[in-house]
This record gives C-alpha cells, structure tokens and sequence, in this order.
C-alpha cells in the first residue's frame, strides 16, 4: 500500500521533470578567410589546406567540430568543420576557407561580422553524403605532378 501511495505521489509530482536541453552558446565577432597562399599548406591537424573545401580556423575549439555560421548583414549561413588554429589578428573570432567565405557573402568585402554555433555532425544529416567526406588535398606544390601521375594509365 505505501508503495502504491509513493509511487503515484512521484508519478504526479516528477511528472514535469524533464531533463534541460543544453544551451547552444552562440558567439559573434568578425571573420575573415584565408589568403591564396595558404593553398596547400599544413594546418594545425595535419591536413593539407584547401579553399575549396568548407573548413575553418578557431583559436579553441577542438578539431573535426562542426559550426554553423551565420552572416549577420544577410542571413545566409553555412556550415564548417574546424580544422586549424586562428585566427591570430586581434578583433577575430574565425578564419573560413574561401569556399566558406563566398558561400556567406561577396569575396570583396574581405570581414564579415558572424554568429557562430556549434552544431552536432548528426544535424548535417540533411546535406549531401559528399559535404561530410573529407576531401583528399595535395599540396599545391605538388599538384601538377600528383595529377600527372594519376593520369597515367597502364
């Protein structure tokens, strides 16, 4: 009987616990994207940087994090795997590739002011199954000679 009792009280009474949604910390600042000459070099991971693929750079945020970001003088958003270190000029908060950069707004403009938000790789479902391979780079350097040789048919 008491048990009954216990077990009702708690079913009325926990009723509207539920657990808390994390809150998605959103943070805003200035962005900029690489430079031509970083085509091809190493990033902070061990990757070979490319500025056709959707990455960026942010000074803690650990790598493989996807993040969304969002162009606040136009709305448009796009979605970006952190793969380097940066940006180190001071007033910046991340560095997109170019592909990043022309998907959120005109090259010339060179800042953008953003809105960042950490999305779960479960969220990207929605994108073609291409969007989340990581693409094989080659260094620039060695580009030409990579293509040449793959081209070589026996």
């Amino acid at each position: 009987m008491k048990v009954s009792v216990i077990l009702t009280l708690f079913l009325l009474l926990g009723g509207g616990l539920y657990a808390q949604e994390p809150v998605i910390p959103v943070i805003k600042g200035k962005a900029s994207f690489y430079a031509d000459w970083f085509d091809g070099r190493l990033t902070a991971n061990g990757e070979f940087f490319s500025q056709e693929e959707y990455t960026a750079a942010h000074k803690t945020l650990p790598f493989d994090t996807w993040v969304e970001v969002k162009n606040l003088e136009n709305d448009k958003t796009v979605f970006l795997r952190i793969n380097d270190r940066g940006p180190y000029i001071k007033g910046r908060i991340i560095d997109l590739s170019k592909a990043g950069a022309r998907a959120i707004g005109d090259l010339k403009q060179g800042i953008f002011n953003v809105e960042i938000r950490i999305v779960e790789k479960r969220d990207l479902i929605i994108f073609p199954i291409d969007f989340l391979i990581k693409k094989k780079s080659v260094p620039l350097r060695q580009r030409s000679s990579y293509l040449d040789f793959n081209l070589i048919t026996y």
